[in-house]
């Protein structure tokens, strides 16, 4: 525990939603001795974490409800005065919408939710790069099915069907979007995602390995200034060009700073931000894949390298002091040997990996994704939950 916070009083903390990227602050804030507390749905890793006392809600309510009803209502007034960290894409769509009433009983952190909204709709984060000047693949805004007709002759295969909203589709279909390689998958992909009455932009696929992809992590201030600079790159995803990174390393990625705050300034953001890209070998540059504005699925990786930023956001909302954010450990890796392993069988199914040099890539000094020796519970949780997929 840090000088600052023997002489400070630590107000509690609840952590609303996310999946395993919670934990990963869960576990820093309790280090501290902050009391943390996890809303979220029944079988979310982070509940089961020793250092987090679990809210129950009622299993006959859906989550959502359940979660506005017990911030909103009395249920929570115990927990009055503590700071509320959304760790999801829903829970900040439902702190943005009762922003006013959680304010007057939660410690909030700071927020433009227009700009934030922005970035929760791809639809508008691609719109809002392109008026900023900021490269994105193309993309065309489908509303029927008629559109798709009218925009026929311009599509590129393959092409991603993306939602609008990631979470609600994402809670759906139990993947981030559908991949089109013609004109009747096309169809065939609108038609189920218009049928659950999820909306979608469809996108230009960027050609080449996942190892393209990069990303840059600050916190705008009130002012729109970052206070902190943060790259990485992915090496590997699982499945390979559309699923979740399986490994990761930190690095200083040239131009990616720039663009994302050409791109964050531009719609107003205040508080956490993460923008991904591709580099596009056709022509150079580096493309807007998407924004996040809430803790991402690397944030232990970024605490490893050096930007706690469970901490950093907490102590903001707090008024702790703290020291600037300046300069993070680059070559840290995270790998998730499970998903990693499927990247390589597929990889090597395709011929662009073999088995030699898989394990080369692997033979570093890494962190483990979704583990700790401290805390293996919710390791365990997840290990039971990745099972049932495959």
């Amino acid at each position: 525990m840090s000088e600052s916070d023997r002489t400070t009083f630590l107000p509690p903390a609840i952590l609303f939603g996310g999946f395993f990227q919670a934990f990963q602050v869960v576990e820093s804030l309790a280090t501290r001795s902050v009391p943390v507390y996890v809303l979220n749905n029944r079988w979310a890793e982070a509940r089961y974490s020793r250092y987090a006392h679990a809210i129950r809600l009622p299993d006959n309510v859906p989550y959502a409800q359940a979660a506005t009803d017990f911030l909103t209502g009395r249920d929570s007034d115990d927990l009055a005065g503590s700071v509320l960290l959304a760790a999801g894409d829903q829970e900040l769509e439902i702190i943005n919408a009762n922003r006013e009433t959680l304010a007057k009983k939660f410690r909030l952190d700071l927020t433009n939710p227009g700009a934030q909204q922005v970035m929760l709709d791809k639809l508008a984060t691609y719109k809002a790069a392109k008026e900023a000047g900021v490269p994105a693949p193309k993309f065309w805004e489908i509303r029927t099915e008629e559109d798709i007709h009218q925009f026929s002759k311009e599509f590129v295969y393959p092409l991603i069907v993306k939602p609008t909203i990631s979470h609600v589709f994402l809670n759906r279909f139990k993947c981030k979007f559908f991949m089109a390689e013609n004109f009747d998958q096309l169809l065939e992909c609108y038609r189920i995602a218009d049928g659950a009455g999820i909306e979608v932009v469809l996108l230009e696929k960027i050609p080449g390995p996942d190892s393209r992809l990069c990303s840059y992590y600050t916190y705008m201030d009130e002012e729109g200034n970052p206070l902190f600079d943060f790259t990485k790159r992915v090496i590997r995803r699982y499945p390979v060009n559309m699923g979740l990174a399986s490994y990761h390393i930190t690095d200083r990625v040239e131009g990616v700073r720039e663009l994302s705050l050409k791109l964050l300034r531009h719609v107003g953001l205040q508080g956490l931000a993460n923008a991904e890209f591709k580099y596009d070998e056709r022509d150079g540059q580096l493309k807007l894949i998407e924004c996040n504005v809430r803790f991402t699925a690397a944030n232990s990786l970024v605490a490893k390298a050096g930007f706690d930023l469970g901490n950093f956001v907490y102590n903001r909302i707090v008024g702790i002091p703290q020291p600037r954010l300046i300069n993070f450990r680059t070559g840290m890796r995270l790998w998730d040997p499970l998903r990693d392993f499927r990247a390589f069988l597929e990889l090597r199914e395709r011929g662009d990996l073999t088995l030699l040099q898989w394990l080369a890539s692997v033979m570093h000094r890494t962190s483990i994704a979704y583990f700790s020796w401290r805390d293996p519970l919710p390791s365990l949780v997840r290990l039971t939950k990745r099972a049932r997929v495959y």
